[in-house]
């Protein structure tokens, strides 16, 4: 049974941040967040939300949208977090299977990733649906920096975004998952951190880590897939910056194929995959063959995958 994804829901705050006007309380210029940063505006929970109350939110996005999805039909929830409830003790994943009045008899697990988180749960849970013989599974992801940025620290506090987005993964899929390939390297602990509850990141260390980094890793995993850059519709990479976007993509011939969406949401961490393919590609999936699914940030880590049209 192919296991791929069916459908995607999302959950973006409507309280945000002016970016610009953050900007300026910082002395930076107009320029240098349109130009560098991209986000214009970030969303915010609202203080009394929790985590898993945006999942919540996240999966009835997705069961008010996807009419043939049905809760009671679930047999697994993966939540990819950093910040999960409290003090991440319950797995915030157990919490969501309460709010939610899912089925006891299901899998709840959380994952402990950031940004390269989706690619990483898309294939944690296609692998435990195919041995397991599940059915229907929701990739969640939730991961609000807004928990722990300082909001004194012009380095991280008009960069982040609160967002939350689920997935559903079962048969019949829109999306097949394709060729996979993942990175770690430890040596990256310290530029992206949190330390005494407090977000601390070495900006130019991780925009020089994902500027030499993921392009050679995306041309890998295209090759795996027994493809070439010209095979690939669309470059949907973890939203970390505009100039992220704009480095990464410098390193290919159809820079143009690479979808940049990050000025109303900010970097959403593990959210900003999912949100791009609601947004951008879900919508007119027919328009694609072949897609470029790319997380990278924390840890260091990053994982690239391809996923394919079900139409191809």
């Amino acid at each position: 049974m192919t296991i791929g994804i069916k459908a995607i829901g999302s959950y973006v705050p409507t309280t945000a941040l002016d970016n610009l006007a953050l900007a300026e309380s910082f002395g930076e210029s107009e320029d240098f967040v349109k130009g560098k940063l991209g986000a214009l505006r970030l969303p915010r929970k609202e203080a009394d939300q929790e985590t898993s109350d945006l999942c919540v939110e996240a999966v009835k996005a997705l069961q008010a949208n996807t009419s043939e999805f049905d809760l009671d039909q679930v047999d697994a929830i993966v939540v990819v977090t950093q910040n999960g409830d409290g003090c991440g003790l319950p797995h915030t994943a157990a919490v969501v299977q309460k709010k939610l009045g899912l089925r006891t008899d299901i899998v709840a697990f959380d994952v402990s990733l950031g940004c390269s988180g989706y690619v990483y749960g898309l294939y944690i849970l296609q692998g435990m649906m195919q041995a397991s013989g599940l059915k229907n599974g929701l990739l969640i992801t939730a991961d609000p920096y807004s928990k722990v940025i300082d909001t004194t620290d012009r380095v991280t506090s008009m960069l982040f975004g609160d967002a939350a987005t689920a997935t559903w993964l079962g048969s019949s899929p829109v999306l097949n998952l394709g060729a996979v390939a993942y990175g770690t390297d430890g040596e990256g602990e310290e530029f992206l951190k949190v330390h005494d509850g407090i977000l601390s990141m070495n900006g130019r260390q991780v925009f020089n880590f994902a500027a030499t980094k993921v392009a050679p890793h995306i041309k890998q995993v295209i090759e795996k897939q027994q493809l070439t850059e010209e095979d690939i519709d669309a470059f949907v990479v973890h939203q970390g910056s505009a100039a992220i976007v704009d480095a990464i993509s410098r390193r290919f011939q159809h820079k143009e194929r690479f979808i940049k969406d990050i000025e109303d949401t900010g970097n959403t961490v593990s959210s900003s995959i999912p949100l791009l393919l609601e947004r951008h590609i879900l919508a007119s999936v027919n328009t694609y063959q072949n897609l470029i699914v790319c997380g990278f940030g924390v840890g260091f880590s990053w994982a690239t995958a391809v996923l394919s049209s079900n139409h191809s």
